[in-house]
């Protein structure tokens, strides 16, 4: 249905044009009528049309003002002007109001029909358009919880993260570089600083779970995690590489204030620790200061910069280029390891070139945390003197370049045992998947079966074979299975339906499909070449 105003003081133009859309647009219309500037007005506000056709000179409020006064409160009505004055100012304002045609009396019938279905068919795009959008919002109301939640989880477990951040921030439309992570906690009671009766509170938690996320949601621009036992994990981006103070207790006073409203609407009492601001790569280390804030403290609200949790460094201590040497490290990125192993170094001679004992010792500590890596990733086997000689040749060492050259080739060799044995392992995996596909072919193998004999996930076993083979499990094993099917098709005597079971297909017609597809012709075509 379209709701059409006609806005003329003349009695006949009102009729002629009512006329006109009963007689072509039947009941698809319903049609009312102002003839003052005035009444105009008020009818609009009421009637809110769709289309309105309007004079310009109407009794009091001319059509311009009229127009003008309508557009506030109703943004998408389609206005037709229709009337005898001709002048450019007019026409002017009236192109200016968006209106859609300016039609000079008197005015043929077919060109009022023609000019109202040019208005119905903006209008049903704009309905289409409208629902669409709704249509979008709905499915994403159902999606984003599920993302979110991904997110979270893709947080906290840290190396995945790393991998599919900027997907991430697309889907989400995070455009901060930081953030921060908080976790809620919650509980029947708060007894000197504990929550009571978690794993119960974690059965309730999925009726007032929809309550905490929609006050989050109204409060802060966030993403909201799913809930975890008694706790909900929350990300707040942020554009600052670090929280000021005053927006620290901004922050705080925000979430004090969140939690009375949620204790007055929900029967839980809740605990909340807010970790520090960090790089989007960076965020595990924020969640963790989040869980101790919690721990750590009797208050309902914490942030972890007002408790003293963890190890303070100096202002000049490059503690992002030792986090990133770690993180190269644990990956075996061996060029990424050397790169911050020698900035780090470079900045203990620049900064420190009188304390030769105390830049050994550091080298030392680093070693030994890349040992400890490659030891815990399998990569190296431990013995009690593996390191027997390591101080008597830090003592012999006499110059820098000598301890630089130590220090790197240490680190280098740490990271060639995590990634030798990663890919050994690998190797291993795919090599005993190869033996029993090799050995099953003939029957009914599927991911699953060949996954449970590795003794990994089918998820992960499935990326694990791709990445060192070149090709899915399915286009392996249909490779081995036809692979076999051309050789038997060279002996006659064995007939293309004993091949096709042979080779692990129950359904002729199927096999010669996929023979086909891999070598351009049928088995029996194939047989009849050879």
């Amino acid at each position: 249905m379209y709701k059409i105003m006609l806005a003329d003081d003349e009695g006949i133009v009102i009729d002629s044009l009512r006329f006109i859309i009963e007689k072509n647009f039947s009941d698809s219309c319903i049609v009312e009528h102002a003839t003052t500037g005035r009444s105009v007005i008020e009818l609009a506000e009421k009637f809110k049309p769709d289309i309105a056709i309007m004079d310009i000179q109407m009794p009091g409020i001319n059509g311009i003002e009229a127009m003008k006064e309508i557009r506030k409160t109703n943004n998408s009505v389609v206005f037709i002007v229709m009337t005898a004055y001709d002048k450019f100012n007019y026409a002017k304002e009236a192109i200016n109001l968006g209106v859609l045609e300016y039609l000079t009396k008197p005015v043929n019938h077919t060109i009022i029909v023609k000019v109202l279905q040019k208005a119905m068919d903006i209008i049903e795009e704009d309905r289409k358009k409208r629902s669409n959008d709704l249509m979008i919002r709905e499915k994403l109301e159902i999606v984003v919880p599920i993302i979110e939640s991904d997110f979270i989880y893709a947080v906290l477990s840290g190396d995945d993260y790393g991998r599919i951040e900027v997907n991430y921030q697309n889907l989400l439309g995070i455009r901060e570089e930081y953030g921060m992570m908080m976790v809620m906690e919650f509980g029947d009671t708060l007894e000197d600083g504990r929550l009571t009766n978690p794993v119960g509170i974690s059965v309730k938690a999925q009726s007032f779970y929809p309550t905490i996320r929609e006050n989050l949601k109204e409060d802060f621009h966030c993403v909201v995690g799913p809930i975890m036992v008694n706790k909900i994990v929350v990300f707040l981006p942020s554009s600052k590489q670090q929280l000021e103070y005053d927006d620290r207790i901004n922050l705080i006073e925000k979430v004090r204030k969140l939690i009375r409203d949620l204790t007055k609407r929900i029967d839980v009492q809740f605990k909340v620790g807010i970790g520090s601001v960090t790089p989007l790569n960076r965020l595990g280390e924020s969640y963790k200061e989040a869980v101790n804030a919690t721990h750590n403290s009797k208050g309902r609200v914490v942030h972890a910069n007002d408790i003293p949790i963890g190890c303070e460094y100096g202002d000049d201590y490059p503690i992002e280029t030792e986090r990133l040497l770690f993180d190269m490290i644990e990956k075996g990125n061996i060029e990424g390891a050397k790169t911050e192993a020698n900035h780090f170094f470079d900045w203990m001679i620049e900064q420190y070139p009188d304390c030769e004992m105390d830049i050994k010792l550091k080298v030392l500590e680093f070693i030994l945390f890349a040992e400890q890596r490659a030891f815990q990733s399998g990569g190296m086997t431990y013995y009690f003197r593996y390191r027997k000689d390591y101080l008597k040749t830090l003592i012999q060492i006499d110059n820098y370049e000598q301890l630089r050259k130590w220090f790197i080739d240490k680190v280098t060799e740490a990271c060639r045992n995590i990634i030798s044995k990663r890919e050994e392992q690998n190797s291993g995996i795919i090599a005993k998947a190869k033996t029993f596909i090799e050995e099953n072919y003939s029957k009914d193998i599927s991911l699953d079966d060949v996954s449970r004999i590795v003794d990994i996930s089918p998820y992960y076993f499935s990326k694990l074979f791709k990445e060192v083979t070149s090709q899915n499990f399915i286009e392996y094993l249909t490779n081995i299975r036809i692979e076999e099917a051309k050789k038997l098709l060279q002996n006659r005597d064995v007939s293309i339906k004993n091949i096709c079971v042979n080779t692990g297909y129950s359904d002729p017609n199927y096999f010669s499909r996929i023979f086909k597809k891999q070598v351009g012709v049928t088995p029996t075509e194939y047989r009849e070449r050879v």
